[in-house]
């Protein structure tokens, strides 16, 4: 059974997904990089161990990563798994645990990598949004894509309104992806590409707005 890590920055709600999933795997620990993240007490209640590497005590961001790469190696983590965790982190890490570092993002990616997705996607007009779990690469949120999940832009939306409604998808995939993981399902081939062996749905496109 494959040990998880996951690291979160605030309330960690895609995290409570993950615990609440019933994933064929072990939880070992949630680390954070702020003492006051509600989703820290969320995992206690969980009775999973928890851990603080405060970014603010160390002067760069290397030494920042190698003290929380300390963390992670003695929980002896098969996967980490990024939920919220809000550190740009650099190169020497993500190849430290390269095809084993995993992250959500709220866009559809390639589209809108960074912050500010979902305004960004009003700005811009666009008529389907969503979400992207993928893995880690040291280019910012460009990593193999492992599943992604579509909703449809609606004409009143705001940002808050179309945040919530990618959330919903975002608590749908991110457990649909771990476990594909830890039931090796899902893995990075020779090309770097995300190969699987489930099964695909041939004629199903999603239209928005729908066709009559």
């Amino acid at each position: 059974m494959k040990r998880i890590v996951i690291l979160i920055s605030g309330r960690g709600s895609n995290m409570q997904a993950l615990l609440e999933a019933k994933l064929p795997c072990e939880i070992a620990a949630v680390i954070s990089n702020r003492a006051d993240a509600q989703g820290l007490a969320t995992a206690s209640a969980h009775g999973i161990a928890t851990a603080v590497v405060s970014h603010k005590d160390y002067a760069d961001r290397a030494s920042f990563d190698a003290a929380l790469a300390k963390i992670i190696d003695g929980y002896a983590a098969d996967i980490v798994v990024l939920a919220g965790f809000m550190r740009i982190l650099t190169d020497g890490f993500v190849e430290r645990y390269a095809g084993r570092l995993i992250n959500i993002h709220p866009s559809l990616l390639p589209a809108y990598p960074g912050i500010d997705t979902h305004e960004r996607a009003l700005q811009d007009g666009v008529k389907i949004h969503g979400c992207t779990v993928h893995f880690v690469t040291p280019t910012l949120d460009h990593g193999p894509i492992i599943i992604q999940a579509a909703v449809p832009v609606l004409r009143d939306d705001t940002p808050q309104s179309l945040s919530a409604r990618v959330l919903c998808e975002e608590h749908r995939i991110y457990p649909q992806a771990l476990r594909w993981l830890c039931l090796n399902q899902v893995w990075l081939d020779e090309h770097g590409r995300v190969a699987s062996d489930r099964l695909e749905q041939p004629g199903a496109p999603l239209l928005s707005p729908g066709l009559e």
